[in-house]
């Protein structure tokens, strides 16, 4: 996020699966009570309908119809849009071979892979979910990438980004910005 987004400042919540983030975002939401800060919500898709997955985990939220929430979902996999750009993942392993696998039909549209996180342990035996997403992270880039749904996430932020830059803060009692 900071490489992608410079000057976004943001804490970012690991879950223990899908079923644990799901029960966490009402409880999370209702307690953070700073109106100032936006709520982006990740979750792989995972072979689900995206359009029902996403309104059932907005439905989650409480006062669901609030501004400061942006619900996306990773087809099917987050994975995925490490094969929006075979590049970085060719650059995070040192393997120049990968570099244009989206030469090839299977990996042609990277949010139609069925199991990408697998395809990856096929092609990189080292790969790892979370020290490849440390090691691609650091490489990927915005415009680079052809996923769909990773272009989607990185336009919603753009937009919450945007939207707070362009609200007035608020004033304190004396007249002064908070």
């Amino acid at each position: 996020m900071p490489r992608l987004f410079p000057g976004i400042h943001f804490l970012c919540i690991h879950h223990e699966g899908k079923q644990d983030l799901e029960r966490s975002i009402p409880r999370k939401l209702r307690a953070w009570t700073n109106p100032g800060d936006k709520f982006i919500v990740i979750r792989d898709n995972d072979c689900s309908d995206c359009y029902d997955l996403k309104d059932r985990l907005i439905r989650l939220c409480p006062n669901h119809n609030r501004c400061n929430l942006l619900v996306r979902i990773a087809c099917q996999e987050l994975e995925a849009w490490y094969f929006g750009e075979p590049q970085a993942i060719a650059d995070a392993y040192n393997k120049a071979e990968l570099s244009n696998i989206n030469r090839r039909r299977r990996y042609r549209e990277p949010d139609a892979i069925t199991q990408p996180s697998k395809e990856l342990e096929r092609l990189v035996p080292e790969f790892q979910k979370v020290s490849g997403a440390r090691k691609i992270s650091e490489i990927i880039s915005r415009e680079g990438n052809n996923s769909r749904s990773f272009q989607v996430l990185c336009e919603g932020i753009e937009r919450i980004m945007q939207e707070f830059q362009n609200k007035p803060l608020p004033e304190n009692n004396n007249g002064g910005v908070v």
